[in-house]
């Protein structure tokens, strides 16, 4: 997979990727959730007591109480592939993410596999999977 597809989409789908991480940054969980198809679903494979929720609404939910053990967060994503077919595309993307947790600064760096499906004229994530790739713990403050 590369980055295939017309100009305009592909830019499209790189700023819903960034609205995404921005909102996680800022902790915004109604511009998050904008991101988000209605009857979308997120996968979390490497979290099995969370699985896939389905539904913008639930993710949300999911969301937002998850959120609460992220003080602080810094969230970042870029794509590493993007290929559009009409109004579908399949991205992989790249995250880092760094936290304090208790007495730790975290640094996770992770993986997406999403599919993204054009609805109305703009981009949504109709399905994401996130997988780890690598986690690193330090004290708070390293």
């Amino acid at each position: 997979m590369t980055f295939t597809g017309p100009f305009e989409d592909r830019l499209a789908i790189r700023e819903l990727l960034e609205a995404y991480a921005d909102a996680v940054t800022r902790r915004d969980a109604e511009d998050w959730g904008a991101t988000w198809a209605e009857d979308a679903e997120w996968s979390l494979p490497d979290y099995p007591e969370i699985g896939t929720t389905k539904g913008r609404g639930a993710i949300v939910a999911m969301w937002k109480e998850a959120m609460k053990a992220y003080p602080g967060i810094m969230f970042e994503a870029w794509p590493g592939a993007i290929e559009i077919d009409g109004d579908t595309a399949t991205i992989r993307s790249y995250t880092t993410e760094v936290y304090d947790q208790e007495d730790e600064t975290v640094r996770d760096r992770g993986l997406y596999e999403d599919t993204c499906v054009k609805i109305g004229g703009s981009w949504y994530f109709k399905s994401r999977s996130f997988r780890n790739i690598h986690r690193q713990r330090s004290p708070k403050g390293c």
